[in-house]
């Protein structure tokens, strides 16, 4: 864990040099020195762990300080060190937030000491607690994401770190993988959830149909223009749009692609009407995009755009028994869509496709169970059932 930062605002230099040489022998702790309030409030975005107030500080005295602290940190704790001992007043520190209130006597400097050590074991023990929930997966929110290997796992404390904010996320991984599976589970998961998610496979577009089809046209824009077309990015304005196989992307598009990103406005094919957009982009890629622009088949500048956060799928080999959880899934599924008794599978043939290297990835496992499904026997599948298509 990191140092508690310590701010200490004491217009006294020799009282605050006495503070900070006590709290000096110990290295879990980070001290500064302000003697104003308004030095220290400049300071605030530093975001301290403790403050330790003089309640009678020139030009602004400690307990209204202490308000603007709270306000601006309300998790920094606050010691108040005062020459009062006017219950009132003290009764006031505490009402309004200070989570000690410490005598100026002789005793002062070691009461500090306890203080500040007390309150930085409530500081670790709740930079432990974040860090723990940080680490928790709600797997609720992840079901359409089968698995619970560590490779899997991984992802979706990745998922999870982004899926709240409106970065840009480029997944990568083989063919097969899940990556728009992961795609929805950001989208549907942030506050565009209610929002258009919009689908752009860049493979299975038409070179010519491209531009139009991500930026829309007007009427008679082109010879078969025969009305306006919104185009994917217009439909994703509010929500998220994944452009999957980004690596596919045409050079000359590429260009105006990173336009839209920088600017985040369109103009359709036929128009100089520029629309104000508000989406977030989600791309995914089986290739290598860092070889690709290498050979002069990817835009340095629009691969460092999208990869604003980076999410990498694992291979279907290296998920371990996650096989086997999609396999009864993906089994369980296809019965269930053709009125078919439930089945099992085989330990022989579980212990076959745990052994199998899978090319195609889930993808591949998909077709295979389906298959073997309607060849089985006694509802049962077997290693006989299990037929592979290669490429």
């Amino acid at each position: 864990m990191n140092a508690a930062k310590i701010f200490i605002i004491e217009d006294d230099v020799m009282i605050a040099s006495l503070i900070r040489q006590s709290l000096s022998k110990f290295d879990s702790f980070e001290t500064s020195h302000f003697t104003t309030a308004e030095e220290c409030l400049a300071k605030l975005h530093e975001q301290p762990d403790i403050v330790i107030i003089d309640y009678n500080l020139p030009g602004m005295d400690g307990l209204t300080f202490m308000k603007q602290v709270k306000a601006q940190c309300p998790g920094t704790l606050v010691i108040i060190c005062s020459g009062q001992e006017d219950v009132q007043v003290v009764v006031s520190c505490y009402h309004n937030g200070a989570n000690d209130y410490i005598l100026k006597n002789d005793q002062m400097i070691a009461n500090i000491e306890n203080s500040v050590r007390n309150l930085a074991m409530n500081i670790t023990l709740r930079r432990e607690v974040e860090f723990l929930q940080d680490q928790i997966i709600d797997r609720n929110k992840y079901s359409n994401i089968i698995g619970g290997s560590n490779a899997i796992l991984r992802v979706l404390k990745l998922i999870q770190k982004v899926e709240k904010n409106n970065m840009m996320v480029l997944i990568t991984g083989q063919s097969g993988t899940g990556k728009e599976l992961v795609a929805k589970a950001l989208h549907f998961n942030s506050p565009r959830s209610r929002k258009p998610f919009v689908i752009v496979n860049m493979g299975a577009i038409p070179n010519e149909l491209v531009e139009s089809e991500l930026f829309g046209h007007e009427k008679g824009a082109f010879t078969d223009a025969r009305e306006r077309r919104i185009g994917k990015f217009e439909e994703a304005d509010g929500g998220t749009i994944f452009l999957d196989e980004i690596g596919e992307m045409d050079m000359g598009l590429q260009s105006k692609l990173l336009r839209i990103l920088q600017e985040k406005e369109v103009t359709r094919i036929g128009s100089n009407k520029t629309i104000k957009l508000d989406f977030r982009l989600i791309a995914a890629t089986n290739r290598n995009l860092a070889q690709e622009v290498k050979e002069g088949r990817f835009r340095e500048d629009l691969f460092y755009r999208i990869q604003g956060f980076l999410i990498h799928l694992p291979p279907l080999c290296e998920r371990g028994d996650d096989i086997l959880l999609l396999s009864k899934s993906f089994l369980q599924e296809f019965c269930q869509q053709n009125k078919m008794e439930n089945m099992i599978i085989s330990k022989e043939a579980c212990k076959f496709m745990l052994d199998y290297p899978w090319p195609g990835n889930v993808r591949e496992l998909k077709a295979v169970i389906e298959r073997a499904a309607l060849m089985a026997e006694n509802n049962t599948i077997t290693v006989e059932d299990l037929t592979f298509v290669t490429a």
